[in-house]
């Protein structure tokens, strides 16, 4: 068996915050010194500092020819990990082995000079990425048409818009043949034209050219499509190292665990849940989901949008419920109620797992409950012919709920 493309063994990564360090002059910097040299003789401290560990004791492996996706939730370490693979962060602890040509495509832009034109950056870019001149003058036309810049190859880069910025970064990694490819987020800067043109690119370079590709993305779909595992990271720990569609379950699953263990009913300062329930918990195609939500306002307050939203197991929002009725809004006064008792007819969602989000949005605050419960629907005899569709074959549907309102002091 070959070594492995990436090596990664106990790497942990710690970063130091002080607080109450404001200097962004030298002036405001001298200031902060003394500042901090008079308390440390004083009180024996300087200002307080607090330890936050992005990372922890992370450990895996990929193989040449692998594509692995890194899920979790913001802050959970997936972009700290990527810049300390690409060697652009030191590691606190650990080590990370690379074994071939590494392209690093982390932010719009990376490794570009805003002064020299689109022309000028590939080949610096490509230097970068250790291209021979040769190497990238044979890709030059294909790297130029893909990226759609080809008016604009001899404009400064300071001038693109992002999305031209990305397209043109994303084209010189792709197209300069790395033996490694990592990828952040950025591709969520493109239109959606673009994204569908990257990710067959990226399908391309990583099944059919054998490269090994490290992709970070909140898209779930293109993870399960283009990734043969998932990591998933949760508070800079590896809690789930898995096939992608296991993977992404579990994500999912983490997310929902999260939100049931949420014990803050508090929406803002205005309002607070009484009670939010939804049941049943499975259904087939086209039965009916009832739901019990009353909330008290603390103080008073107007509700301007409330809804529930279906979410399917790729994390695409699948339905959603408008809560509202009559004129579009419900006022509340201080310690009222409002008592929502709401009948979801004909579910038109087809055969899978969803969670449930409760979204609401005051005149002074905006909340998403994410997760609050799974709902299964299940096929039946009448809705076989439904059978291969994925949820996108309705794309996101309007659910027109009955809602009985009752509000009181």
């Amino acid at each position: 068996m070959s070594l492995p493309a990436i090596e990664v063994s106990g790497l942990s990564k710690r970063y130091v915050i002080e607080h109450e360090s404001r200097h962004g002059t030298l002036r405001d910097t001298l200031h902060h010194t003394a500042r901090k040299l008079w308390r440390r003789a004083r009180w024996g401290t300087g200002f307080r500092t607090e330890e936050y560990w992005a990372l922890r004791d992370v450990s895996f492996s990929v193989q040449p020819g692998e594509v692995v996706g890194i899920v979790g939730r913001n802050g959970a370490g997936k972009s700290t990990l990527l810049k300390v693979i690409s060697r652009i962060t030191e590691p606190t602890a650990g080590r990370v082995a690379l074994r071939g040509r590494v392209a690093s495509l982390l932010e719009v832009g990376t490794g570009f000079h805003p002064d020299l034109s689109g022309r000028e950056n590939i080949f610096l870019n490509g230097a970068i990425l250790g291209m021979s001149r040769f190497e990238i003058r044979k890709k030059f036309d294909e790297i130029v048409a893909f990226a759609e810049v080809e008016q604009f190859i001899d404009t400064p880069v300071k001038r693109y818009s992002s999305g031209m910025y990305v397209r043109l970064a994303f084209a010189v990694a792709a197209h300069l043949e790395p033996e490694i490819l990592i990828l952040d987020e950025v591709l969520a800067v493109g239109d959606a034209e673009f994204q569908r043109k990257c990710l067959g690119k990226m399908n391309d370079v990583a099944h059919r050219g054998g490269r090994t590709v490290l992709f970070v993305s909140h898209n779930l779909a293109s993870v399960q499509q283009l990734c043969d595992r998932a990591i998933v990271l949760q508070q800079g720990l590896v809690v789930h190292d898995t096939d992608a569609a296991s993977g992404v379950a579990a994500y999912l699953a983490l997310g929902n665990k999260a939100a049931a263990a949420v014990s803050d009913r508090m929406i803002g300062h205005e309002l607070e849940i009484d009670t939010l329930s939804i049941a049943p918990g499975a259904i087939t195609v086209f039965e009916e989901v009832e739901a019990h939500l009353v909330l008290r306002a603390r103080v008073g307050c107007t509700i301007h949008e409330i809804c529930f939203v279906f979410v399917n197991s790729v994390g695409q929002r699948a339905a959603l419920a408008d809560l509202r009725t009559g004129n579009g809004t419900y006022i509340l006064e201080t310690g009222q109620t409002l008592d929502l008792r709401i009948n979801l007819p004909r579910i038109t969602l087809v055969p899978g797992s969803y969670s449930i989000d409760f979204f609401i949005r005051t005149s002074d605050h905006m909340q998403n409950y994410a997760g609050l419960q799974s709902l299964d629907v299940l096929s039946r005899a009448t809705t076989n012919n439904w059978a291969g569709y994925g949820s996108e074959y309705l794309g996101s549907v309007a659910v027109d709920p009955q809602i009985t309102v009752k509000i009181a002091p």
